[in-house]
Formats: C-alpha cells, structure tokens, sequence
C-alpha cells in the first residue's frame, strides 16, 4: 500500500499533542497616559488624550500537521513533533518507505530555541514530508534517528558541529567538518569568531 497524506495524518496524529487550546483573553485596553499639569500661566490649551486602541488577540498556534502545496513550499506534509517523539516519526516514514534527505538545525535566537528540521521523501510517490521538533537552546539534546535511518549519521554530526545539538544515543557525535579541538558553534546566531 502506497502512503497518502491521509494516511500519514492520521499516523501523525498520534505522536503529536492536542492542536486544540482554550482562546486566549485579549488584555483589557490601555488607558492614555495622563499628562502633568502645567503651571497655570502656561497652559495655553488641553492636550488631547492618546485614543485608546483595543489590543488584538493573539493569534492561535499553527497545527502541529500541516497539509502543504508542494508548489509553493517544495513539501507536502509539515509535522511537528516534540523532541522525545523524533524517532518515532522516522520509523512511521521508514515504514512507508521514506528516505531521508536531509536534517539541519535553526537557530531561533529571539525565541531562545533551535529547532531541527528533517526533510523525507518517498521514491516512487511524489510526497515530501518535513518533521520539526523545537529545543531550549540552552540545552539542545534530542535522540538520534540513526538507527532508523542509518544515513541520518552524517547529517547529525554536521548538525552537531554548527549548531551544537546534541543527538542522544548517536554511536559516533565526534567532529565531522570541524576541527577535532573545535569547541564553538560556528551557525549559531550568536557565535563571534
């Protein structure tokens, strides 16, 4: 049986949490800030208050299963995992019969996070299946799909040496492009050379 994107939904839907959340309460309206009086003899005329603006609720999360155009993304499917569920995903697509392309890190500084990204595809369906997982980037760690994909290897050492994410249970997480003393990170957003 060849896999479809509503195969692969349904498979995804039980790795990831509940999409669904309670709404958010938008703030109350902040009130003008009152100006300080003026000494009587040079107050020519009131200064009108800020208009009050209504602040906008925040928007909901994305799905964590995305259904895509190929055409405007290059994949078909975006799923995003938590960290601990990253190897179970590969055994749904190694299942199916994915191969893996790639895996690279993202270095989201403002959020305070790195997230890794994994890009399969399936070599006589035309899908394209991308898995993201999000870490603190205070402590980068995820477990290793090499034993699922053994080619993941070589992507999670380079991984590894630019970003510093570390894959638990990797059978060789030494310096692959870097020099074997190297102890920096040269991708991350706040590496100075």
């Amino acid at each position: 049986m060849k896999p479809t994107l509503e195969t692969l939904t349904a498979q995804f839907g039980r790795l990831v949490p509940e999409s669904v959340s309670a709404p958010t309460p938008a703030p109350a309206p902040v009130a003008a800030a009152s100006v300080p009086a003026a000494p009587a003899a040079t107050l020519a005329a009131p200064v009108p208050a800020a208009p009050v603006t209504p602040a906008v609720p925040a928007a909901p999360p994305p799905s964590p299963i995305q259904v895509t155009s190929h055409a405007a993304k290059g994949y078909d499917l975006d799923i995003t995992v938590p960290p601990q569920e990253v190897a179970a995903a590969a055994l749904i697509l190694d299942h199916d019969g994915f191969a893996l392309d790639t895996v690279t890190g993202v270095d989201w500084l403002a959020q305070n996070q790195m997230e890794v990204v994994y890009d399969y595809f399936h070599p006589t369906v035309p899908l394209r299946v991308v898995v993201r997982t999000r870490l603190p980037r205070a402590t980068p760690e995820l477990p290793t799909i090499s034993n699922v994909f053994p080619g993941a290897n070589w992507h999670e050492r380079e991984t590894h040496d630019f970003y510093g994410i570390r894959f638990t249970g990797h059978p060789n997480l030494k310096p692959f492009l870097l020099p074997e003393d190297a102890n920096f990170h040269p991708l991350r957003k706040d590496y100075q050379p």
